[in-house]
């Protein structure tokens, strides 16, 4: 399993926690905290963390949720709200153990969910923003035939023996917990839009045209629902991994909204 010497754990949510932190939080500035896609951890994000934090001048949380890289295992199969109760049960404690006190939410895919999720809760530290890239809050008819494609990438392909690398003797945990949770005719259902007025913060929506696991609907749906500022990037010849395919833009269009969001004094 590929993992950098800055790599640790911690006991968190009463659960072990893989994770990183690019410099050392402020209590004063608000840190940026990275939450992965639904078959990501922690080393899937690669240096788009450390490029992000360098460009803004802010320490960055990048952390595998249970299931996934290093962290512990997870028992299967994950319930149809494992978006919600990590948004409801675990971030929070995530938060508090590494005394975040001002954030700023990056999420991508199941990750951006989760962030969109959180901002409609009640008695939470409320994010100072948050990014959400190729987020969903509700299920399409071309997420569940991407979702199809990887099952038969994973049996039948080299996407188990790729995963591997990164996620080790929770390769299963991290695939399973996902498609098959996504895959069940009762997720269907599954819809976040009920949280989405509460989400008084600036919104930086980004999502590639080419996505195959969602459409534009996704983000007009967020646009017309959210109570604070938004913004969107749209990304021609771009699929479902923004940071990975557009970095450059990505990057620029984060920079930016994040400066927006955090005087130069705090940086």
């Amino acid at each position: 399993m590929t993992a950098g010497p800055d790599f640790r754990t911690d006991i968190i949510a009463n659960r072990r926690i893989e994770y990183r932190l690019i410099g050392e939080p402020d209590p004063a500035s608000p840190a940026l905290v990275f939450l992965h896609e639904g078959l990501g951890c922690t080393a899937l994000w690669r240096d788009f963390p450390d490029r992000l934090c360098a460009a803004t001048g802010l320490a960055g949380l990048v952390y595998s949720r249970q299931g996934y890289g290093g962290s512990d295992p997870c028992d299967l199969p994950r319930p149809l709200d494992y978006m919600e109760r990590e948004a409801c049960d675990v971030l929070p404690e995530v938060l508090a153990h590494f005394d975040i006190r001002k954030f700023i939410l990056v999420g991508h895919s199941d990750g951006a969910s989760i962030a969109l999720i959180y901002t409609g809760l009640p008695d939470v530290k409320p994010a100072e923003g948050i990014i959400v890239m190729a987020p969903h809050v509700y299920v399409e008819d071309v997420s569940i035939a991407g979702i199809r494609a990887a099952k038969a990438a994973y049996e039948q392909g080299d996407l188990k023996r790729r995963l591997e690398k990164f996620h080790g003797n929770n390769t299963d945990c991290a695939f399973r917990g996902w498609n098959d949770a996504w895959l069940n005719p009762a997720f269907l259902k599954w819809n976040i839009e009920r949280f989405l007025p509460f989400c008084t913060i600036p919104v930086l929506a980004i999502q590639g045209r080419d996505d195959n696991y969602g459409t534009l609907a996704q983000i007009e749906t967020i646009k017309a629902a959210v109570s604070g500022s938004f913004d969107a990037l749209i990304l021609e010849k771009c699929g479902h991994g923004p940071w990975q395919e557009k970095p450059d833009e990505v990057l620029a269009a984060s920079a930016h909204f994040i400066a927006g969001l955090v005087p130069k004094d705090v940086r």
